[in-house]
């Protein structure tokens, strides 16, 4: 059975929310709002080319007479569904304390024993994590986006010009989302940072000497630090997905769901 396909709402995502319980950002925004601002990011030139795509006039669709419709939207949705299900893997993988460390830069970081506490509480290396995982993302997303939409042109000239759109507006936007996501490591950062406070504030309350090594217990700020930060990349992922997502709920409105 494959999995349900959330339904996208632009303008209130859970990495907003997310984000928002994490480092005290407004996470309230109306629709029209949402709108408002999307206009701001659309150039004159970039509504000049959506309007293009909106209104071309849908090429004759490929002979897929020796493919079944479902059949075809079933192999679009297998495809999907296990690269999102990949891309978890890697995540929960990553995060993973128990398992043995792999490549560096996606293991989540972990202080050595008997590392000291100036060392052991940089956040540099949190940063490198994050990181490397929105390049995995990127890397893949955004060939599935491109195949996704590529097949579901071919299902029907509705759905071609809907693929001319996501197109469009991928080519408009993906700088902009480029660039808005770049900044989700620094704000982690304000959280990293305010953790470790307390914790710094709590421990000077006790007299007792700061203990690194303790961090990482079930109950220490960096294993919850670490937590929060598993929770965001999953919420993220969901965010990059999104596009895609449109397209396969659009796919299941136009082609009836197959067993």
């Amino acid at each position: 059975m494959t999995r349900t396909l959330a339904r996208t709402h632009l303008h209130s995502t859970s990495f907003v929310r997310v984000l928002a319980d994490l480092v005290e950002l407004d996470a309230v925004e109306s629709r029209a709002a949402f709108a408002e601002k999307l206009a701001q990011w659309i150039h004159i030139a970039d509504a000049i080319t959506l309007r293009a795509a909106h209104n071309a006039a849908a090429p004759t669709t490929a002979d897929t007479s020796s493919v079944k419709p479902s059949q075809a939207a079933a192999h679009v949705r297998e495809a999907f569904t296990h690269a999102r299900a990949a891309l978890e893997k890697t995540l929960h993988a990553g995060a993973d304390s128990s398992a043995k460390p792999g490549a560096a830069r996606t293991s989540l970081p972990r202080p050595k024993r008997g590392t000291p506490a100036e060392l052991a509480g940089a956040y540099e290396p949190y940063k490198r994590y994050y990181v490397a995982h929105q390049r995995e993302m990127e890397l893949k997303i955004k060939p599935l986006r491109a195949k996704v939409r590529s097949a579901v042109a071919e299902m029907s000239p509705t759905l071609q010009q809907l693929a001319a759109l996501d197109a469009a507006f991928d080519g408009i936007l993906q700088e902009r989302e480029a660039m808005l996501l770049a900044k989700v490591p620094a704000l982690l950062e304000q959280r990293f940072k305010r953790l470790r406070k307390t914790h710094q504030d709590a421990q000077a309350a006790t007299g007792l000497e700061d203990n690194p090594d303790l961090w990482t217990q079930a109950d220490g700020w960096l294993t919850r630090f670490a937590q929060e930060m598993q929770t965001v990349l999953l919420a993220e992922l969901d965010l990059r997905l999104q596009p895609t997502v449109g397209l396969m709920e659009a796919l299941d409105n136009e082609i009836p769901t197959f067993s």
